[in-house]
């Protein structure tokens, strides 16, 4: 493994450098007291500054954005994928050869089912054989496997907002996994920064509204995440929502419970215990109800459970940014989980407030 410390810090490479994912890589980067960014990549901004197009990152960083380039990205230890997918899938297969290692904020390797994966974003998927290789960057369930990797398909920001939640549940079979109903909620930057008119101001401000009800990308990959973690198949019902704000998503999750699920306090105990030592998820007190922006900014996940009228459903209530904990954090806290370092490392940040 790289040795790394402050004179020998790790060289990092960024693919797709021009969206708010790719911004937030940057943000958390800049600040990482054992990273030098080495190359940014961008064909639509080749020579422009970051700064310029970034202003935030003005005395940050004096990269410029450049043409991808395999000998460049593969002189670093770790590539970040910042991109949309079929992108990554096309030059990863090189760098691994090379020995660097990749964190892969698309879709691309999230998947292990090639035909699957091919029946959801309509094209053949280029390094099929890869994909059993590619481990699933949620570091609360698949911790031990990251620090091994070569390849982390991080989870996308959906996916990790409803595994957090169902994860305890399912762990104890305290729920029926046929029987799970996620109703999610996502700010606007979770469609990218590409401009589309659903997207502008006078289209999604004060209004609110469901899309792919009828089925989401993110679904497959909720139901094999779940599925790991319950030892079986799960079936999900998921309708995402777009909600008139910049970031974060808010889950709502519903489980019908099994017959010898224990009272409300005795849950809320077994989630405080399997996420007592998880230095990113934070059980609330027993009847509260996180915001969006208790995490807006910060890699933290905020969980609180509730049981109607004591009834046969319980309610998780799940919120992230999804920029940060859904996107760039994360894979942050996988690298630092790949080289041996802190895990909280440059992401131990408390949320933005107001």
């Amino acid at each position: 493994m790289t040795q790394v410390d402050a004179a020998n810090p790790l060289k990092v490479g960024i693919v797709g450098g021009t969206g708010y994912t790719g911004v937030e890589l940057l943000r958390l980067l800049v600040r990482h007291p054992l990273v030098r960014l080495e190359t940014i990549t961008s064909r639509s901004e080749q020579g422009l500054k970051v700064s310029d197009l970034y202003p935030t990152l003005r005395g940050y960083t004096d990269l410029k954005f450049e043409e991808p380039d395999v000998a460049a990205l593969a002189a670093c230890d770790v590539v970040f994928f910042a991109t949309p997918h079929n992108v990554a899938m096309r030059l990863v297969p090189e760098l691994l050869a090379a020995g660097t290692r990749v964190v892969d904020l698309s879709a691309d390797f999230r998947l292990r089912d090639a035909g699957v994966w091919s029946q959801w974003y309509g094209e053949p998927h280029a390094c099929p054989e890869l994909l059993d290789q590619a481990v699933y960057g949620l570091p609360e369930v698949n911790r031990e496997r990251i620090r091994g990797a070569r390849l982390v398909a991080c989870a996308g920001c959906y996916p990790t907002s409803i595994q957090l939640g169902y994860l305890p549940l399912l762990e104890r079979g305290w729920v029926r996994p046929e029987q799970l109903i996620a109703s999610a909620a996502s700010g606007a930057s979770g469609a990218g920064r590409g401009a589309k008119v659903p997207m502008l101001l006078a289209e999604a401000s004060e209004s609110f509204k469901a899309y792919g009800a009828g089925g989401h990308r993110h679904l497959p990959e909720i139901e094999q995440g779940l599925g790991d973690i319950a030892g079986g198949p799960v079936s999900v019902t998921f309708v995402p929502h777009l909600v008139p704000m910049v970031r974060g998503i808010h889950a709502s999750l519903y489980a019908t419970v099994n017959g010898d699920t224990p009272a409300l306090d005795q849950v809320q105990a077994a989630f405080e215990a399997r996420y007592a030592d998880e230095p990113f998820v934070d059980v609330m007190p027993q009847g509260s109800h996180p915001e969006t922006r208790f995490v807006k900014g910060s890699n933290h996940c905020r969980l609180a459970i509730h049981r109607p009228g004591g009834g046969d459903v319980l309610v998780v209530l799940s919120v992230i940014d999804n920029l940060v904990k859904g996107a760039s954090g994360q894979a942050i806290q996988c690298m630092n989980l790949m080289f041996g370092l802190e895990e909280t490392a440059g992401i131990d940040l408390p949320a933005l407030l107001p």
